[in-house]
């Protein structure tokens, strides 16, 4: 089994750098990097101490419907590419646990899915949530603060 990690798309990225609306049709925000929890999620990366990022509100789902969550995530103000998707993401390797939920094909949350579980185990659990037959993506979030960070397919 191989997972794919999913960053935001390269034609999103690009227009939120251009100053497109948001999930909520606000223009993103530029802040400068304290170097402390700011994960891009384009590259999937952190943002260095000192460079500006983007705030905005991300709604990773293709479909306006009740499961789809709205909320804020960070991006590199600049041009960075896109994570490659074939190995872990640095920003999931930065905390200590991480929230893993599994959606179905119509990108409703399957129930019982949801928990939170420590970074060591955070494949194995991504893993075993994509064996099953009602799930085809597991999103991660933010333990501490429920924020998404990327998307987890089989490749």
């Amino acid at each position: 089994m191989t997972l794919r990690y999913i960053p935001m798309s390269d034609d999103e990225a690009r227009r939120i750098r251009e100053g497109g609306p948001d999930a909520y049709g606000n223009r993103p925000e530029r802040e400068i990097s304290d170097g402390d929890g700011v994960p891009c999620r384009h590259c999937l990366r952190n943002v260095g101490a000192g460079e500006p990022y983007l705030i905005f509100a991300l709604r990773p789902f293709s479909t306006l419907q009740p499961y789809a969550e709205t909320g804020p995530v960070f991006m590199h103000a600049e041009e960075c590419p896109a994570h490659d998707g074939d190995t872990l993401p640095p920003i999931l390797a930065s905390s200590v646990s991480y929230l893993l939920r599994g959606y179905g094909e119509s990108e409703r949350i399957v129930y019982g899915t949801g928990g939170v579980v420590p970074t060591e185990q955070l494949q194995a659990r991504a893993e075993e949530l994509l064996a099953r037959p009602d799930v085809s993506s597991v999103h991660v979030r933010s333990a501490k603060n429920n924020c998404y960070q990327c998307r987890i397919e089989l490749t």
